[in-house]
């Protein structure tokens, strides 16, 4: 996992985040590859898409992976479209279209779905726009630290598209 491009990607979603929101998303101290190991093992969920035409997932800490309960490799091809049931799709496009426009959101909750087809309800998601230095567009992250896994019940119909 630690190849050039995440930890180039990772340097560009931490710069991007703190010159959006004005706080760092973690506290940055020793050199980039020690700052990707810190955002891997964060508590907190980081995601972030790329800039193809269905953007495709290309980073994940480990708390994204334990709860969209996937591997590396797999969270790495996955459309981001495919994080939410096909209901709630149009508005996660709503949603990202807005962070686009407005740089960052941070008050986005919703109902996401994993691998498996748990499905869980996020709060307070902080969603931004991730740059390269020259100020590039290259993609959308995503962070929160609370979600809710939504009642067996509910999930008994649920099929995932993730697969």
């Amino acid at each position: 996992m630690q190849n050039s491009f995440v930890i180039e990607h990772i340097d560009r979603l931490l710069t991007s985040f703190s010159s959006l929101l004005g706080r760092d998303l973690i506290l940055r101290r020793g050199n980039i590859e020690e700052q990707s190991r810190t955002l891997f093992h964060t508590p907190r969920v980081i995601v972030s898409h790329g800039i193809e035409d269905d953007p495709i997932l290309n980073y994940g800490n480990e708390a994204a992976l334990c709860l969209w309960e996937m591997t590396w490799d797999e969270l790495v091809q996955t459309p981001s479209r495919k994080t939410a049931e096909p209901i709630n799709r149009a508005e996660r496009e709503q949603l990202l279209t807005r962070t686009r426009h407005n740089g960052y959101i941070d008050d986005y909750s919703g109902v996401r779905i994993s691998k498996t087809g748990k499905r869980f309800k996020i709060d307070q998601a902080i969603i931004w726009n991730i740059s390269d230095a020259h100020g590039r567009y290259c993609g959308q992250a995503a962070t929160f630290d609370t979600w809710q896994f939504l009642a067996v019940e509910a999930q008994s119909d649920v099929k995932t598209n993730i697969q």
